[in-house]
């Protein structure tokens, strides 16, 4: 299991529930360590996490916080998930899940989700699949509002009605040639931008021998964006600039 998902949590879509609250997810997890694993992603992409040890626990606090999505073990003391899940799903019909295990034979597989379950994954897993297998989940169920008037690149914020900008809650000014600038580095973050697709998607047109003008725009944002902190912006000597998360 890897134990940094930080690039994948930046990459992430920023999903809530339709009312603007934070997706309930109910983890029943019985090892502390993976639970505990589980739980500070889900945290750090907004989601409000619920952990269970055991399976009667897990249908009692279903009853109470009504989640949005499972992420069941397939063994646990007790009752096991699918047998968890067989009881949520008389109240919630509908809740997606996700099954972890160990037990990694097809007929292991088929078995859980013959039981219902929307998804499964075996241990030891990545924690960037399980994060991308719930949001593909809880996007398919239409039960979220995607915050697609958002660009959210580490704690970099970018409100593509209000134009507003921010980095670790702190405003950032940008001109409007800036602001296109760092939009386009933001929708493509991580990726290596050439001078040339920068020229042509800021600027439209190519500009010929005034090619360091892109120079000239991507110093002034890091002024904006990276004075007096980690860097975001990077040069990639002879390829471009790509965005990270610091």
């Amino acid at each position: 299991m890897t134990q940094n998902p930080a690039a994948a949590l930046a990459a992430l879509p920023r999903l809530s529930r339709a009312d603007g609250t934070p997706v309930r997810v109910l983890v029943v997890e019985d090892e502390p360590t993976i639970a505990d694993l589980l739980r500070f992603p889900l945290q750090m992409i907004g989601w409000d996490a619920t952990i269970c040890a055991d399976g009667l626990e897990a249908v009692r606090a279903a009853r109470e916080i009504r989640p949005d999505v499972l992420v069941l073990d397939r063994m646990l003391p007790g009752i096991d998930g699918v047998e968890v899940l067989r009881r949520i799903r008389a109240f919630l019909p509908e809740v997606p899940s996700l099954l972890l295990t160990a037990m990694d034979a097809p007929q292991d597989r088929i078995g859980g989700l013959a039981a219902g379950a929307d998804d499964y994954v075996t241990k030891p897993f990545a924690m960037e699949e399980v994060l991308l297998r719930l949001h593909r989940l809880v996007q398919r169920s239409g039960i979220t509002s995607q915050a697609a008037h958002e660009l959210i690149v580490g704690d970099l914020v970018m409100n593509l009605d209000t134009h507003e900008v921010t980095r670790g809650g702190d405003p950032v000014a940008l001109t409007a040639t800036q602001y296109q600038l760092l939009q386009y580095l933001m929708e493509n973050p991580q990726r290596v931008l050439s001078k040339a697709q920068i020229l042509d998607a800021v600027w439209n047109y190519d500009f010929g021998g005034q090619a360091n003008i892109v120079e000239l725009y991507i110093s002034y944002l890091r002024k904006r964006i990276d004075a007096g902190r980690e860097p975001m912006i990077h040069t990639v000597r002879g390829a471009g600039y790509v965005l990270k998360p610091a």
